[in-house]
């Protein structure tokens, strides 16, 4: 069964770090895109940040730019999402999901083919 599990996600206070991680099953994630999501209760999804297929490329959001940091570890079957001077509006359900299609040196927020079910990050303040 292909699937993506999302971990790490918790309670943190404001200021604190945490780090996701996106696992897969089922197939390996070298041939794939990975882009992070998040949606806020009430909110639409919003894509925080992706990464090419061999980590060369990366992209973040303004809203989490230079505070957030994603990775891979293709032997790992792992990418991970580095979170540091969190604020209460990251307060959201956190998604990975995987881009067959998306070129070799970029990647994106959209057409995606594998979801996770996300992990829940509460910033207190």
């Amino acid at each position: 069964q292909l699937q993506l599990v999302e971990s790490g996600g918790g309670l943190v206070q404001l200021g604190g770090s945490l780090t996701l991680s996106c696992a897969a099953s089922g197939f390996t994630l070298d041939r794939y895109a990975i882009s992070w999501f998040r949606q806020a209760p009430g909110k639409e999804r919003e894509g925080v940040s992706c990464i090419s297929r061999s980590g060369g490329w990366t992209n973040y959001s303004d809203s989490v730019k230079s505070r957030f940091t994603v990775s891979r570890d293709n032997a790992k079957n792992t990418v991970y999402l580095r979170m540091n001077s969190l604020k209460p509006e990251d307060t959201a359900v956190y998604y990975c999901a995987a881009d067959y299609r998306a070129l070799a040196t970029s990647c994106r927020y959209n057409g995606m083919n594998y979801w996770g079910k996300g992990t829940l990050v509460t910033v207190s303040s």
